[in-house]
Parts: C-alpha cells; structure tokens; sequence
C-alpha cells in the first residue's frame, strides 16, 4: 500500500475519495482545534478551560455555592464533585479533573481562588494534595460573579457528551477572570501563559473603557501597571518592557523576591526572604544554594569546572546557613545568615540574586479563545475590549430574558385583576359552565394562559387584601418595565448599568496589590578582581593560561608535544578571552579564572559547553571596549567590540554568521593602542590578491551577523584573512609545507588601496596565504 493509495472517506458513505495526505492533514487539524478549544486554552468571555467551567458548573448545580444569604453550603467530598463531573459533563480522567479542581482552590496559584477547600490542597513548595476521598470542596464566595446569571438566559447551553445534560458554553462572567486569575496552558502548536492582575485595577479599566472606548495606551496603563501575582514579590521591569508585554500579548518580566533585614543581637543581623516570584518555591531555593555550595561533578568531566569551584567560594564566602522556617502563620519565611556581621548586606542580597530562582523571569503569552472561537494573542486592550463586548450582550440577554418573564407575569396579574373585580360573575360561571375555561375567555376576553391560572387559582388569593397586593405587584412590574425597557432601547442606560455592577463587584471583592512594581537593574554578582597587568598565552591546539606582567618573549613558553604557540595577548586581569568557533559562535571567559603560567595550563573548553562538531579556530583577549574587524572566509565582515560578544552563558553567543562551507577569520584589533588607531583595512584572498581600504567604509555591528563585503571574491577564492592596520601587515602562509611570512610596509598597501568590495590587486609574495595579522 504506497502513498498514492486513495482512502475512501466516512463521512457519507458515498464515493467521495481523498488521498493519504489530504486525509491525515484533516484528521490531525480536528484533533489540534479539539485540544486547543476542548482543553489547553481559556476563554476570553470567562476566563476558564472547559474543564474548569464544567467543575465550577457541577459544583453550582449541586447546591455548593453562596446562596442570596451570606451562609454558604457545606461542603463536600472532592470525589463526589469529580464524580459529577465526569459522569455528566467531562469523559476524561478522574486525576486530571481532581488537578484541575485542586488548582482552582489554592490561592499560591491563583489570584482570586474560585474553590474554598477544605483538607491538604497542597503547598508551594511542590507538595501535592491529598487523595480526593479525604479533601472537601465548596465554591468560593467569589465564583458568584462567575454563576450567578447563568439561569437567567445569559449564555448559550449545549448537549453534554452523550446528550443527557446541558452544559453552557460560557459563564456569565460580571469581570474578566481572564486576567484576574490568569491561566497556563500547552496546546498543539500553541501555549499560553497569562499572569494574574489586580482586581480593582482592572475593574477601573473596564470601567474606563467603557467610558471613553479611545482611551490611550498610556492612560490605560496607568490604571493597569502590570501583573499583580498571588505570592507577591517585586517587577524590576522597565515600564517600557511591560507596555510592549502588554501591546504585543507577549514578553518576558524581571521578577525578584521581597525580604528584609532583621537585626539580632550584639550587631549581628539576617536576611528574610518573605515572597518568592511566581513558580518558585522555598525547597527550590533550597536546592539551588546546596548546588551552589555543594557542587556535582559535570557529566563527562573528571572533576569540578573552574567557574564551579570559583562560585563555590563566592557563595560560602558571603552565606553562613540557610533554613526554611515557613510555616502555616508564615508561608514564606527563608532565612540567611551571612558569614559574619561585618559582610555587607548588599554583596549577600546580590550574590543571592544573581545565582538563584530569587531573581527570575515570568514569561507573559496571552493567548486564548476569543469571541469568534478562534485562538489568538491578544493584547491587553483587545482581551479587556472582548470582554466589555461579551458583558454588554450577557446584560442585553440578561434583561431581554427578564423583561420576557415581566410582561408575561403583568399579564397572568392583569388576568387575576379583572377576576377580582367581577369575583361572583366568576365562581358562577365556573360552577354551572361545562367548559368554565372556554366560557371565562369568551365573557372576560381572556387569554388562554389566563384563563388557565385563574381555574388554578387557590381560594385564599380571592381575598379583598390579595387585589391589594396585586395592584402593589403590579406597579413594581411595570416600572421595572420601564426600566428594562431603557436598558434594551438605549446603549447609553446599557452602558452606566454595566459600570454600576462593575463598580459594585469591586467594592465588595478588591484587596490591595501584592506585587511591588519597582524597576531595578538585574542583579549581577561581582567576583573581586585585583586589577593588574597578565599576558594570556594560547597554544594552537586550545591551552590557555595567564602569566603576570608584561613584555614577556614568546619563546620563553613550552608547550605539550605537537603544541605550538597560538598567541600571547597583553592585558589585564579584569579582561575578558574570547574563543571563536567554527559555527560563528564566541566563547567568553574572564582572564582572572585562567590558570597561572607554571605548567601547560588548561584547555579552553574546560570553561565552556562547545556544541557538537564544533572547533575552536581563533581567540583574543582585551579590554571590552577594545574593538575588533570581524570577517569571514566568504568575503564579509564588520565591527565589533568585546563587550558586544561577551557573554555569562557557557554556550557562548551566536555573532558571526557564515555561509555554507565558509569559516571565521583570524579577529583583527582596531584600536589596541589609544593613541593609534586603525586608519585602513588589508584584504588577502587565497589567490594572493590584496585590497586596501579605509576602515571608515566599514560600520559597526552591535549585535553581530555577517556584515558588509570586504572584498569581490572570485568563484573558489576564498578569503585568507583581514586585518586593520596603521603602517604594516604581515601575511602568514605556507609554501611547500613550511610555514612562510612577510611583512607588507605602508608604501606596498598603498599600491592596493581602493574601495571596499572591489577585488584588488595580485600581491608580490609566492606562498599560500592562511592568515593576515596586524604590527603593533
């Protein structure tokens, strides 16, 4: 059976074919809509995903929310809500429901939890919650704002699974639970990461929306500053980072936690951390600091890396002990003794800082199902817009479904009023009529419905103090009428209803905002370094080590056997090295980890994670601002400065971009000495061409790539190497298997001299070349 077989289609029986990749293209985009709609994404209307709506639903239905009253319900069993649920509304797991229950009723993952439960519901620590059989559940006096509409024709119902039920397809939702719970979820090709917010601050969003549709984005964040997570913490992100998050509906927040200081006795003082950011927990933390303090071998290593040695010492030189003393008065509660009382209270917190979950990044993706069905990332404006909309037509339903039960309760009263007027006229024709219902609609011209509720009337509702009442019922029907009436007819009376109820929610559920928003830098630990002058030796073959001082001879340093001297750069201890792979990628590495010059040093790759079938090709050491021409084999090239390639990542950075088959060129610094710098730029190609330019003709590249043409290359030439210079070049190569050089002055790169892109002219030397480097 190949792949050309046809498959005969089942929807219809007919003749209708398709082939294999129309059939599994179809199939797999049903299941893929299925698990985006069906399970992974919340809506915009409500905020929930189907398995959430059908829990809070089944739990309504069974009489486990706040009634009119303040008592609530008492609650029950968790199994016997799951149980509900999956028999009536959700044929999938009985687990997976329970998590979903169990998530709703922890208010360290949601904002504003929708559950009260009753048991172990678990910690935050990562703690799971106790089997349902033992917990117990009821609604939450919140999740009124989410139910309390649902009879009154709000929302659409659908058959359930098997079509013994209805199950509506939205929640009537009086504020948008969409933001002020958030939600997390991984669909087929989507995910979506919404944070919790504030519930007043979003209310007076919606409210000034409604006001004024034209609001401007700066207004509206004004009123909405950023994410206000259950666990509190402190945003460090600029204003500027969470206004783009929320323009775009994705983005990425600096979260940190909040401590203080507390003071002991004889001037000794600890470090409390009492709110960590969101998914981070205290046995997190925990685990980190004893990684940090207590490290594994690596993996392939034979022992402990450098950096893991180096932050080891930073660590225990800073913190003393570590203990959680959280409890149930205390959620969070981590202390940290520093190793005396003398240390600086800020080196602590920025070691802490910098190399634990304390300071982290809270990813914002907010995606969700929108009014048309579809799954779209929405802005901020967008999602509060969607939803004013879906509560303006819930109100229009709402009151629509109302007036619809007044008018017909005015007329069953009109009925009973004329009734009571001719009371005597009444009880004779029923007593001798043989079709009383008929007679009373021909003699009083009644309706049928009337005339059907006055032959079930009950004696005691002919009473002279009923018509009273019933005159009384009457006028409180028609002026609500009236006013139903108004709403339906007028947007402006729809819209200052809509903001009354907003306004009113608010009042009852607001509480202050838990997350400080505080724009900070992010917190980098500084390693003490002994400014003083190094010469960094590199061996061909990737050995690196630092010898103190310089002017130091190259001929002085011994290598392993089959090593030779790469190059010696004089810097200093606060510099950093660069390593150059094959595949573009640069290395950092501090000068002040590299090993002293007594032996052979160590390998270069010891301090980084080199990807698989990479090589390390070329290396340079300097200060960060030192500038460097960056080319490759293909022709091109820019500029760049050390700083703009450093990188505290042991991958490295991605920087230079190659093309197939081309390599990186030995990096030429531009500017090592101040007071002269480079003025032009030498081209060698492997045909032995040589092009001179001005370096004026080149431009700097902040964040790499490939840069501009040096030289016009002819088919299989490649380029052997660039170098910018003030007076002389030498051009390395080799003739005849032995390795060659030669010194090119200024006079013989004048004759060269042009402009950038073009290809030169042919070079007055004999040997191959392979690298171009510049005299200092």
């Amino acid at each position: 059976m190949d792949e050309e077989e046809l498959i005969t289609s089942a929807d219809g029986g007919d003749d209708t074919q398709l082939d294999l990749g129309t059939y599994a293209q179809r199939a797999y985009l049903e299941y893929a809509l299925s698990v985006v709609k069906g399970r992974a994404l919340p809506d915009v209307a409500d905020g929930q995903k189907p398995v959430q709506r059908r829990i809070l639903y089944s739990m309504y239905r069974m009489g486990l929310g706040f009634g009119a009253g303040n008592a609530g319900a008492k609650p029950v069993k968790s199994a016997r809500v799951v149980g509900d649920v999956l028999g009536r509304f959700h044929p999938h797991g009985d687990q997976a429901a329970y998590d979903a229950l169990v998530r709703m009723a922890q208010d360290f993952s949601q904002r504003y939890p929708l559950i009260d439960g009753q048991g172990n519901f678990g910690s935050r620590d990562g703690d799971g919650a106790a089997a349902m059989r033992y917990t117990e559940a009821r609604l939450a006096r919140i999740t009124n704002l989410l139910l309390d509409e649902i009879d009154e024709g709000t929302v659409d119902f659908v058959p359930n699974y098997d079509g013994a039920f209805q199950e509506p397809t939205q929640l009537p939702a009086r504020l948008p639970f969409t933001l002020l719970n958030g939600a997390s979820g991984i669909a087929v090709g989507l995910a979506t990461e919404i944070p919790s917010h504030n519930l007043r601050e979003i209310a007076d969003a919606c409210v000034a929306l409604i006001k004024g549709p034209r609001l401007s984005d700066e207004e509206l964040l004004q009123l909405v500053p950023g994410p206000d997570f259950p666990g509190g913490g402190q945003i460090i992100s600029s204003a500027s980072d969470i206004a783009e998050a929320y323009r775009t509906g994705r983005g990425s927040l600096k979260v940190r936690a909040r401590w203080k200081i507390e003071d002991l006795a004889r001037g000794q003082w600890q470090l409390v951390v009492t709110e960590l950011p969101p998914g981070v927990s205290t046995q997190r933390v925990l685990e980190e600091i004893e990684e940090l303090t207590n490290p594994k071998v690596k993996a392939g290593k034979k022992a402990l890396l450098q950096d893991q040695l180096q932050l080891k010492q930073s660590i225990l030189a800073v913190l003393d002990t570590v203990r959680d003393e959280s409890s149930k008065d205390a959620p969070v509660r981590i202390v940290f003794e520093p190793k005396t009382s003398r240390i600086s209270q800020d080196e602590l917190v920025k070691s802490l800082l910098a190399h634990t979950s304390l300071e982290t990044s809270a990813p914002i993706n907010m995606t969700m199902i929108g009014l048309d069905g579809k799954p779209v990332q929405k802005s901020l404006r967008q999602i509060l817009t969607e939803w004013i909309e879906f509560r303006q037509r819930t109100i229009e339903r709402r009151s629509r479904h109302r007036l619809d039960k007044v008018l017909d309760r005015i007329h069953i009263l009109e009925g009973r009023q004329l009734v009571l007027l001719n009371i005597d006229e009444v009880i004779a024709i029923i007593r001798t009529s043989d079709e009383p219902k008929q007679a009373l609609i021909a003699r009083f011209r009644l309706s049928d419905r009337q005339a059907e509720d006055i032959l079930e009337i009950r004696l005691r509702q002919l009473a002279r103090l009923e018509a009273i009442k019933i005159e009384q019922e009457l006028k409180d029907l028609r002026d609500e009428q009236k006013k139903l009436e108004e709403i339906l007819g007028s947007p402006a009376a729809l819209r200052r209803l809509m903001v009354k109820e907003i306004e009113q929610d608010a009042r009852q559920f607001a509480d202050a905002r838990r997350t400080e928003i505080k724009e900070d830098k992010r917190a980098v630990a500084e390693i003490k370094v002994v400014d003083e002058p190094v010469t960094v030796v590199v061996s061909q073959k990737g050995w690196v080590r630092a010898r103190q001082g310089h002017g130091h001879e190259a001929g002085t340093f011994a290598f392993k056997s089959g090593d030779a001297l790469y190059g010696t750069f004089e810097c200093r201890t606060v510099d950093t090295l660069l390593a150059f792979g094959s595949n573009g990628r640069v290395y950092s590495i501090p000068v002040s980890t590299l090993p002293g010059a007594r032996g052979d040093g160590q390998p270069v790759t010891t301090y980084i994670e080199l990807e698989a079938g990479t090589q390390l090709v070329h290396y340079y050491a300097g200060a960060p601002g030192a500038w460097l021409l960056l080319s490759n084999t293909g022709g091109y090239g820019f500029l760049a400065t050390v700083e703009n390639m450093m990188s505290r990542q042991r991958g490295g950075k991605a920087f230079i971009s190659c093309g197939e088959g081309e390599m990186v060129c030995r990096p030429s610094p531009a500017n090592v000495a101040p007071q002269a710098p480079a003025t032009h730029v030498a081209c060698v190609s492997s045909t032995r061409r040589i092009l001179t330019f001005p370096i004026t003709e080149l431009r700097p590249q902040e964040k790499g790539g490939r840069g501009l043409m040096l030289m016009d290359l002819e088919k299989k030439e490649t380029l052997a190497g660039a170098a910018a210079y003030v007076r002389s070049i030498v051009i390395r190569g080799t003739f005849r298997g032995k390795e060659r050089d030669e010194t090119l002055e200024i006079r013989s790169l004048n004759n060269a001299l042009g402009s950038r892109g073009r290809k030169g002219k042919p070079g007055n030397f004999t040997f191959e070349p392979t690298t171009v480097e510049r005299v200092e």
